[in-house]
């Protein structure tokens, strides 16, 4: 593609949305089925306020959602009790077909560390009442904060019990780590189908979103509770590495897709507006807190990362396993996953932390994970073990600088782990700075246990992998410490299927390392 066309394919993609929606206030429009067949969701609670979400759409799958390209005045309320007769706060704005009828109101002027109520409305139709809260206000004493973290949910290879079962948790808050949705499709021996195929338009990914938000147990979570996001590979290709694409995708045509792509997810979460995809480009890092126990990094290790080193034979991108002696590049101290100038950024929000817990809400998993039973070490390059003078220079750092009570949670790889972290994981002197815990998958599929068994002996800095189980992790920070259980569905191949706790971990304030609780 030449660079006339590659910037007229852009400006098509994103000409629309730099447009004002709408020049007079539409009429209030009549449909023939629920427009709210998305759902709400809230995410991203501030001491005074938080973000509010919904789509409207009647055909799900239809271009456009079903819903003319016009558009559409959306009231909203926010409420002290779930009946909705104490609202505190309403107002309207406009869905705008360039955004696919998308909505993100940033309800201001709220009480602190409180509960609310809200819900949409769109011509004679009204929205299902969410449930959400403020963060309590800066350098406030916490009690307790408990929440949910999970990622990796394909469609087609299992249902969302585990979100219903989250949800019932009660947690105040859910940090969802990547793979929201899918891009492939052709699952072995689905549970339920896409629909379509592989995605690379902004429509088939807007399609693909509208499918998974139409889950009614992943609406009930996000209904539940105000989320914080983070993304991985699948919601544009798999193991891609910032413009490069796992496959030979000539680089301005990838560079189209990963725009479509970001913008359909920010089309679909509940994002703060200083998010929004700004051309090729979409920031989500950032950092949350909550009052003076947590602070979140959210970090993103897709859109900066260099390429992964030594490729297989005649590939053009993506993962490899390899012999890490035979691959020199991943010595590299110039290479990262984060991007340097991300990397600069977490160790900004870590030094102004006046936070009691440091949490690092990333993809995958910190720890080092050695696939060569025996002498030797096998890597796989696309998590942190691909990066691993990044790693070391993120490790150093935490203990450098004193960062309080450091703990990263992770996702990707579809298995429970839990493990300590330490700068040097092949030096069994190297000190302990930290300590992690990886969700498995809500209900992508895994390794079978078997075949992770006989890792164990030779990362002895891990104290657990279970691949047996899809789920979630619930943690619990206190002034005492952090507690994580590891939450394990029955089965994802039927939809009403019990949880129960794999197994429980604790983290004890200003002491680093996990034990088994």
């Amino acid at each position: 593609m030449d660079k006339r066309r590659f910037l007229q394919a852009l400006g098509a993609l994103g000409a629309a949305g730099l447009a004002p929606a709408c020049a007079t206030s539409p009429a209030p429009p009549a449909f023939d089925r629920d427009p709210f067949a998305l759902g709400v969701a809230s995410g991203y609670p501030a001491a005074d306020g938080v973000v509010l979400w919904t789509r409207l759409v009647t055909d799900p799958g239809a271009p456009g959602g079903g819903l003319d390209p016009v558009p559409v005045r959306v009231g909203w309320e926010v409420a002290r009790d779930e009946a909705m007769r104490e609202v505190v706060l309403r107002g309207t704005t406009t869905a705008d077909p360039a955004w696919a009828h998308a909505v993100h109101v940033e309800a201001r002027g709220l009480a602190p560390d409180r509960w609310y109520w809200y819900r949409f409305t769109a011509g004679d139709a009204r929205s299902p009442v969410g449930r959400t809260r403020t963060a309590p206000a800066a350098g406030a004493a916490v009690a307790r904060l408990r929440f949910v973290f999970a990622s990796c949910q394909h469609y087609e290879t299992g249902y969302y019990g585990a979100w219903r079962h989250a949800a019932a948790d009660a947690p105040d808050l859910v940090a969802f780590l990547g793979d929201y949705i899918y891009e492939s499709s052709g699952a072995r021996n689905p549970v339920r189908q896409h629909g379509a195929g592989e995605t690379y338009t902004l429509d088939e990914y807007r399609a693909r979103y509208a499918r998974y938000r139409s889950d009614a147990d992943l609406q009930a979570a996000h209904a539940a509770c105000p989320w914080i996001v983070t993304w991985d590979d699948h919601e544009v290709d798999n193991d891609y590495a910032g413009a490069q694409p796992e496959d030979d995708m000539p680089p301005g045509e990838f560079l189209l897709r990963r725009a479509a792509a970001y913008r359909a997810y920010y089309e679909h979460m509940p994002l703060p507006a200083a998010m929004r995809p700004n051309g090729l480009r979409m920031r989500i890092h950032t950092a949350l807190d909550w009052g003076a126990l947590a602070r979140f990094h959210v970090l993103d290790d897709r859109q900066y990362r260099d390429v992964q080193a030594c490729l297989r034979p005649g590939q053009a991108g993506g993962s490899n396993t390899v012999d890490v002696a035979s691959c020199p590049a991943l010595a590299d101290a110039g290479r990262s996953l984060l991007g340097r100038e991300q990397e600069r950024w977490l160790e900004a929000s870590l030094a102004s932390s006046p936070a009691g817990w440091n949490i690092l809400a990333q993809q995958t998993p910190l720890a080092q994970f050695d696939q060569q039973p025996g002498p030797g070490r096998r890597a796989w390059t696309d998590g942190w073990d691909g990066y691993p003078a990044a790693r070391r220079r993120l490790l150093e750092y935490l203990a450098a600088a004193r960062v309080a009570n450091p703990f990263a949670i992770g996702g990707d790889v579809h298995v429970f782990t839990a493990a300590d972290l330490k700068p040097d994981f092949d030096d069994a002197a190297s000190p302990v700075v930290a300590s992690e815990v990886a969700c498995t998958a809500i209900s992508s599929r895994s390794w079978p246990q078997e075949r992770v068994d006989p890792f164990l002996a030779d990362n002895p800095h891990i104290k657990l992998i279970d691949a047996r189980r899809r789920g979630y992790a619930r943690a619990e920070i206190t002034a005492r410490g952090l507690a994580v259980d590891l939450r394990g569905m029955q089965s994802v191949a039927a939809p009403d299927a019990a949880c129960d706790t794999t197994a429980s971990f604790f983290v004890a304030a200003g002491r680093a390392g996990i034990e088994r609780a």
